[in-house]
């Protein structure tokens, strides 16, 4: 077993790593029940049918106002209609750590300024299709080159789909970006799974892809991109849930 310290946890929100601003985060995955219960139940106790997933996450931390910073960022979302791609990562973004990813919609914001404290904040965010436990497949790194990942292995394949996330955070490329998730059987011979789409020169931008249901998902997953132009890098996560 090996245990994770909070410290390396990093939150990706649409196409900001906000993770110097918070020091508190928390994704919550629920299911509802139905009652199923009929007249003389066997050993006198409810019975339940699972019905719909939900989920939500929540943020806390400190407050900053410069321009660019997590209160613009935070005030300028709410009340806008998602779902925006966001991640938490509590042992870091490294390739093939453990993540939580959601599209959600913020459905509120907080300022507290007590006098004898730091200026506080907090969210709230509401998934509009659940949260999902996924395996990142690109670090939080910049990359200055078209670049293949290191594969995970998932041990076998599944066969109901899943959900990719992008979170392209900084770009100073002078060419688009393309940025793939591909699988393989064999972790030899790869197919393209999802394709992003293509952000131009540099351009910073975040993505959610539903992969239908039904998708067979192979046992081993890679990130790979493709930068146009000659100069200039871009940093980005990736990540990818199976369901």
């Amino acid at each position: 077993m090996a245990f994770v310290h909070g410290k390396n946890t990093v939150v990706l929100y649409r196409d900001e790593d906000l993770s110097q601003y918070f020091n508190d985060s928390s994704a919550s995955r629920s299911v509802e029940t139905g009652e199923t219960t009929t007249y003389g139940a066997a050993g006198g106790s409810k019975t339940y049918i699972v019905g719909l997933n939900d989920g939500t996450i929540s943020l806390s931390g400190m407050f900053d106002g410069d321009a660019g910073a997590v209160d613009n960022t935070l005030t300028s979302v709410i009340g806008t209609d998602g779902p925006s791609p966001v991640l938490v990562a509590g042992g870091g973004v490294a390739i093939g750590n453990r993540c939580m990813i959601s599209g959600v919609d913020q459905t509120s914001y907080e300022i507290s300024s007590p006098v004898a404290d730091v200026v506080s904040i907090s969210a709230e965010m509401q998934s509009g299709g659940g949260v999902d436990s996924a395996v990142l497949l690109h670090a939080l790194t910049s990359e200055s080159a078209s670049t293949t990942s290191t594969s995970v292995d998932n041990g076998a394949s599944t066969s109901d789909g899943g959900v990719a996330h992008l979170h392209l955070v900084s770009s100073t490329r002078n060419g688009s970006v393309v940025v793939k998730i591909q699988h393989s059987a064999d972790d030899v011979t790869f197919a393209d799974l999802v394709t992003f789409a293509s952000l131009s020169s540099s351009t910073t931008g975040s993505e959610r892809v539903v992969v239908a249901s039904g998708t067979t998902v192979n046992r081993y997953l890679r990130a790979t991109s493709t930068l146009g132009g000659s100069t200039g890098s871009t940093t980005y996560a990736v990540a990818f849930a199976r369901r």
